[in-house]
């Protein structure tokens, strides 16, 4: 078809105002979505990661058809366009259609960018691949904030962006008189545990939901989680009202205790809206103006305001510039050269650790555990047991139903593994147990005691925190960060210093029966 374009609409680039899908020819161009097995089983991923990538797609395909855009959508069981990857059902589909060019935007994943990308050398079709304008900060803006940087500062990152974009600012200053109220932002719940906290909105599964569940279950029946609590947002209109839910609702909570946790409560005061940015069902830059607007009509504090947009304007735009600027070599980051396979139980959450039991346990019931949950508990048990930090990512990429890459793999390889060497993170998340007893209630559950460092009891995070600073003592002692850390360790008596040293080796040669 003369100077035909198939443009390729990828499951995270759901928003109608991707540059992809203005100036459409509506007589030559063509709209391709495609749906891939591949893409569920290159990380085992969990059903309601599945059905949230599935459903949102098919219900974004069918705003376009209504909208009138010339739309193909290859399904799983598309019978004219077999094969399991992207790739290879494109590739079947190009042999048709015979476009003169392809249009897509840029992946969330680097391995599909080169995978399309070279398909399309292969056979001379010219491909145009044009950045997200999703992200406020584009690549080239990040190449240039980072350029003779040897480590990057997410802090730095973030004040240069609140100025640029004008956020809580004052003039030059910032609102509140502090760039960042994070010390203000780590309490923990009282003995009675959350109070006033509303349920978040959660969505009923419409009839095109349920049928992916019914696909979901019939296809991917040995993949892990569940589907019975199913209820995430999957069009824009869900997304929007999940926003303003959380806005209206949770934000007020959300900046004090956003590190606490407690046990079967999974939701707290967090603003579930990740899975819906990371599919492009909302814009960030409409999430800061509704949280900056609920600061400056008094119903939230600075602090809460504040907290919550250093994760988006900050952590989540730093996040992507560090993973287009390290990749490839990210994946295989392994600075510490730990190899141990991930535990059985982090299939199951069957394990006597409650804190590990608890989190796990939900994440697999639900595709969701807020960032402490993440970074401080399973990451921080992922860290000091030694674990593979490629099986560790691989998992984050599996279950959790916001993970694209792009956000997942630095998140683990970075912040919560270490496995980068301090590329933009000061020191190693590390802690004992005594860090999970006083932000949750968790250890009150528990078998094992948070504060013995040795013994039948003893706590295994605090006895692998100790065999860890023991084992990189050296390094650690001249890092300002860990210094302390160091200097509590050397307290301890030598006997007891051999006696953890044995009894984490025990443990980590029998790490599937904790």
């Amino acid at each position: 078809m003369a100077d035909s374009k198939l443009i390729l609409i990828l499951g995270d680039q759901l928003s109608l105002s991707s540059p992809c899908l203005q100036k459409i020819d509506l007589q030559n161009d063509r709209v391709l979505m495609i749906e891939a097995a591949h893409e569920s089983t290159t990380v085992w991923s969990s059903k309601q990661r599945i059905v949230l990538f599935l459903s949102a797609m098919r219900h974004f395909a069918e705003k376009l058809k209504v909208l009138g855009l010339p739309m193909t959508y290859l399904s799983l069981n598309d019978p004219n366009h077999s094969g399991n990857s992207i790739v290879v059902r494109l590739a079947s589909y190009i042999a048709d259609f015979r476009p003169k060019q392809l249009v897509m935007l840029d992946a969330g994943e680097w391995r599909l960018n080169e995978e399309i990308s070279a398909f399309c050398k292969g056979i001379n079709l010219p491909v145009s691949i044009i950045e997200d304008p999703h992200f406020l900060c584009s690549r080239q803006d990040f190449k240039a904030f980072s350029k003779g940087k040897k480590r990057l500062l997410m802090e730095n990152f973030y004040r240069l962006m609140r100025r640029r974009e004008n956020v809580l600012m004052d003039g030059e200053s910032p609102i509140g008189g502090e760039w960042n109220f994070d010390s203000e932002n780590r309490k923990a719940f009282g003995s009675k545990g959350p109070q006033g906290i509303q349920q978040p909105l959660r969505f009923v599964p419409d009839s095109i939901t349920q049928s992916v569940i019914q696909e979901v279950s019939q296809y991917f029946t040995n993949h892990p989680g569940s589907l019975h609590t199913f209820a995430w947002p999957v069009t824009r209109e869900d997304a929007l009202a999940a926003l303003q839910d959380f806005i209206q609702h949770r934000l007020v909570t959300f900046g004090a205790h956003q590190d606490a946790m407690w046990t079967d409560e999974i939701f707290l005061s967090h603003a579930l809206i990740a899975s819906s940015l990371n599919l492009k069902l909302l814009d960030p830059r409409e999430v800061i103006e509704s949280a900056e607007a609920a600061y400056k009509n008094g119903s939230a504090s600075i602090q809460s305001v504040e907290g919550f947009i250093r994760q988006i304007l900050g952590w989540r735009e730093f996040i992507r510039g560090m993973y287009w600027a390290d990749m490839p070599s990210m994946k295989d980051a392994n600075h510490f050269e730990h190899t141990r396979p991930l535990p059985l139980w982090f299939w199951t959450g069957k394990t006597q650790m409650h804190c590990m039991q608890e989190v796990i346990t939900k994440t697999l019931e639900y595709g969701y555990a807020h960032h402490i949950q993440r970074l401080m508990v399973v990451g921080l048990f992922g860290l000091m047991a030694e674990l593979n930090p490629k099986e560790v990512s691989d998992w984050f990429l599996s279950v959790y139903v916001d993970a694209v890459e792009w956000v997942e793999l630095p998140n683990v390889m970075g912040m919560a593994l270490f496995a980068n060497g301090g590329r933009f993170t000061s020191k190693p998340y590390v802690a004992s147990g005594a860090y999970i007893n006083r932000m949750s209630n968790y250890c009150k559950q528990c078998p094992y005691q948070p504060e013995q460092k040795v013994g039948e009891q003893a706590c295994p995070i605090t006895q692998l925190y100790w065999n860890f600073l023991d084992k990189h003592e050296q390094d650690f002692a001249s890092n300002p960060r860990t210094t302390l850390m160091i200097k509590n360790l050397q307290r301890i008596d030598s006997t007891v210093r051999d006696q953890i040293r044995t009894e984490s080796q025990t443990i980590l040669n029998n790490l599937n029966a904790l």
